[in-house]
């Protein structure tokens, strides 16, 4: 639950798939195998309102997934997947014991009655509204009953203390709530809001069933990314920890490239009590959506002036280079097809997507464009219809997850023949979209088998080392 992401609509420039194993992480600031996390910096709450694996396989067979519509690498790791430690999250590891002077009733909960209990509590206490600790309630069933589907011994432990974290956060804000900034920097001290959502959402990945795509591109724009260069990410969006979902899958091999990521967020994560813990743990350039621009008319205005200072924060951040952008064009998250019930991503707003390029190629730093798909709806998928009251229901499952990147788009050899630049705007996303929709076919073929590929294409096993 952290970064739902919006068209940049409003916004004018002028203003080889891998097969993961779960980590293993320990106590503190350094993860299993030598990997450091890093800690940030705390952010000034000046913009008010609410705008805001290490698992070693005997046998690391990739296979090959050939097609006229798809290709890519896939790469099997998950015979290990039952030596695999789940970490609870653990208030202490999180810096939490640093706060002081208010009250702990959910850290102390020793099992589910006690901590369903302290909801009731701060209820009578006025703490909490009826409204918010139903929904507590809600997500602390489907939460447990998704851990539990991991079959992974300690899930009692790990449900009790994730939750327990979890309502206190929520807390804290319902008491002193957060402001975002147009430019949120991850909340790293005194408590580790990062490493909170990766471990809260990590027991809901089925990683022996979990793919990355062409992991070696993400390689190449970690190490453009150290040399200077911007990367901006056109994906789909799928659920609201997608944010946390790409840190999961990569944060073994591209530990750098994750804590960089800035991802563009629309403002009902960062005004949904549920949601604002995960998001305060992330770099967010804040924005109201244009799906709900409109909802309050006489609010319009004031919506538009918050996205042009947005703008200025994402110029600024690309002018300074070595930045990575995650934007969804769609404006939103996919929602299955009403008639076939089939998932697809979301079609790209051309406008969004030609903004975006635009601030690249004038921000005077090299900049990169690539597509990047995503499959995560089962974990939580979105309500069927877009919802204009904050507070959706989340429903919660484990499953397998996919995580695909196709290579740089270059404008110059895409637009070529385009006659005016309005052609060569729809071009070019159009493009981006359909390498997305290849992708994202690959990801469905390994996740759920080849019935997602045509008849012609075959799958070739082949040995690629993933690290």
């Amino acid at each position: 639950m952290s970064s739902s992401v919006v068209s940049l609509n409003y916004w004018t420039a002028t203003s080889s798939a891998v097969k993961l194993s779960a980590p293993i992480r320990t106590t503190g600031w350094l993860a299993e195998g030598g990997v450091p996390v890093t800690p940030g910096s705390s952010v000034d709450s000046g913009f008010g309102g609410g705008i805001w694996l290490h698992c070693p396989a005997r046998s690391r067979r990739g296979r090959e997934i050939r097609g006229s519509k798809a290709r890519a690498m896939v790469q099997p790791v998950g015979k290990c997947w039952r030596g695999v430690i789940r970490r609870a999250v653990l208030a202490s590891d999180m810096g939490a014991e640093e706060e002081v002077g208010r009250s702990r009733c959910f850290l102390r909960a020793r099992n589910e009655e006690e901590l369903l209990f302290c909801i009731s509590k701060e209820v009578e206490a006025g703490n909490l509204s009826s409204d918010i600790a139903t929904k507590l309630e809600e997500l602390y069933y489907n939460y447990r009953d998704a851990v539990m589907q991991s079959g992974v011994p300690n899930a009692t432990e790990i449900i009790l203390s994730n939750m327990a974290v979890a309502f206190d956060r929520i807390l804290l804000d319902v008491e002193d709530p957060f402001s975002f900034c147009p430019y949120h920097k991850a909340i790293r001290e005194p408590f580790d809001y990062y490493m909170f959502g990766q471990n809260y959402v990590r027991p809901l990945i089925d990683f022996r069933t979990s793919f990355i795509g062409n992991l070696s591109l993400f390689f190449d724009m970690e190490e453009k990314l150290k040399k200077g260069h911007n990367i901006v990410l056109f994906s789909n969006h799928q659920t609201e920890p997608d944010p946390a979902f790409i840190s999961l899958l990569l944060e073994r091999t591209n530990s750098y490239f994750i804590e960089k990521m800035v991802f563009v967020a629309g403002d009902r994560v960062v005004t949904d009590p549920l949601c604002k813990p995960f998001s305060m743990g992330r770099n967010l350039i804040c924005v109201y959506s244009k799906k709900h621009m409109h909802d309050i008319p006489e609010l319009v205005e004031m919506k538009r002036r918050a996205n042009t200072r947005s703008l200025k924060e994402m110029a600024l951040l690309l002018r300074r280079g070595s930045q990575v952008i995650w934007i969804a064009p769609s404006g939103g998250r996919d929602r299955p097809d009403p008639l076939t019930g089939q998932w697809h991503p979301a079609p790209f707003d051309a406008s969004s997507v030609d903004n975006m390029r635009r601030l690249v190629d004038h921000s005077g730093v090299v900049g990169h464009i690539y597509p990047l798909a995503m499959l995560c709806y089962e974990v939580m998928p979105p309500p069927p219809e877009v919802e204009k009251q904050i507070g959706e229901r989340r429903k919660i499952s484990f499953h397998g997850i996919g995580l695909s990147v196709a290579p740089e788009m270059n404008y110059d050899e895409i637009t070529a023949g385009c006659e005016n630049p309005e052609m060569a705007k729809e071009v070019f996303s159009q493009a981006v979209y359909d390498s997305v929709i290849k992708q994202y076919s690959v990801l469905k073929a390994a996740i759920y088998g080849c019935q997602g590929l045509n008849a012609s294409n075959s799958v070739v096993s082949l040995s690629q080392p993933w690290f």
